[in-house]
Parts: structure tokens; sequence; C-alpha cells
């Protein structure tokens, strides 16, 4: 006689970049040994693909293309999905910022986790007065590369901003990046002056991401102080 099925929950949530709501499923136990494993073994490609392969499974609503997420999107869907399947808290040890020594015990709620936007964020990035830059945001692998790197990034930052541009277009004429090489558009960089290159930083640095606030009391000095936690990788207990 076969041993019964196991129905596993699924929840909803909405995409921050869109609002679009998607459906999806907690880890299984062999899922999360495949990621504690790859953590484990300290190699960006294989929790590069552990992260891959557990969103793509996690995901139920179809048509949802993983490479093509933005990253904080990534980092919303996988705590989430970590949340759903580990605790619906997490515990972390943070260290007090009046003194940058004592570290205290917190405990935060997933559901009060954000993805805040910059209101001065924009996906286009004008350098002159002719042409702008149409960026997006990095791939899967440069947000594992964020989030898990061990040995420093593996990518320079003309690469990494080479990789982000989508085109360059003005009143008349769009040259998508697709149709060029990667040596192409890291001259195409490496020849800005450094206000416009300030101006490409600026989409980076006002990017949407995953934060939360808490505040936190030093036992020793009684001060309280507001920590900031950002990105993925900080909510990791």
């Amino acid at each position: 006689m076969p041993l019964p099925k196991i129905v596993t929950p699924s929840y909803e949530l909405n995409l921050p970049s869109n609002g679009k709501k998607i459906s999806y499923r907690p880890f299984l136990v062999k899922e999360e040994k495949i990621l504690i494993l790859a953590i484990e073994s300290n190699s960006v490609k294989d929790i590069s693909r552990a992260i891959k392969d557990i969103l793509k499974n996690c995901i139920l609503t179809k048509g949802v293309k993983v490479d093509q997420l933005p990253t904080f999107d990534i980092e919303y869907l996988f705590l989430n999905i970590r949340a759903r399947s580990i605790g619906e808290s997490i515990d972390l040890v943070v260290t007090c910022p009046d003194d940058n020594e004592t570290k205290v015990n917190t405990q935060i709620y997933i559901d009060e986790i954000e993805v805040k936007k910059d209101k001065n964020h924009s996906v286009d990035v004008k350098i002159d007065d002719t042409y702008t830059l149409r960026m997006k945001y990095p791939s899967l692998d440069q947000f594992i590369d964020d989030n898990f790197n061990f040995d420093g990034p593996s990518d320079s930052t003309f690469d990494v901003i080479a990789s982000c541009i989508e085109m360059v277009f003005d009143e008349e004429k769009a040259w998508e990046a697709k149709d060029c090489t990667k040596k192409e558009l890291i001259e195409f960089v490496e020849q800005l002056n450094s206000v416009q290159f300030k101006e490409i930083e600026k989409f980076f640095d006002t990017m949407p991401i995953l934060s939360h606030d808490i505040e936190v009391e030093n036992p020793n000095t009684k001060i309280k102080s507001t920590v900031t936690l950002e990105g993925l990788a900080s909510f990791f207990g």
C-alpha cells in the first residue's frame, strides 16, 4: 500500500517591481538541503544554481522567468519563501551602533520587511543633451555575487554597468545592447566623463532594495539606536 502524499500549502504575494500577484510554495526538505550544501561549499556557482532551481520549483504561477526578475524581486521572493518554509520570524544578532561592540539578540517578522523605493530613481539616465541610457537591473548571477560572494566581486565596475545597459537612445534612434558586444558596451562606458558616470552610479545607488529598520537597546549603555538591515544577506540568522 503506497504512502499518502503530503499536501504542500501555497501562498501569494505581489512582486515589488510591477505589483503582479504570484503564487508560491515553501521549500521542501530536499530543496533546503541542496541550498545548505551549496552555501557550505562557498561556491558562487553552486549557490546561484541552487537559488535558481529553488525559485523555479517554488513559484507556482506560470510564465514567471526567474532569470529576468529584478534583484529586489528575487530577494523579496526568496525571503518570503524561506519564511514560509522555516518560520514567520527571523532571529538575528545585531551589533549596537553606539559602541560598535555590544551584540544583542533581536527578532523580526517577515511581513514587516519591505522593498523600499527611492522617489528619485529612474531607469532612464540622461548622459547629455542628446543621449539617454535605459538601464536594467542586475542579473540573478550578479545578485548572488552581491549577497553570497566569498572571494570578492567577480566583475569590474565597468563590466557590471555594461551588463545593465538595455539600450542607448536619442530622439531619432535607439541602439539595443543585445546587438552590441560586451567590449563595445564597456568602451562606451569608459568614454563617459565623471559627471555622466555619476549619473549612472545614481541608478545603482537609488535602486529599490529589501530594507527594514529595527530599534535595539544597548544593555550596557541603555542607549537606543536604529539599525537598518539592507539586502537579503542581512536577514540570514
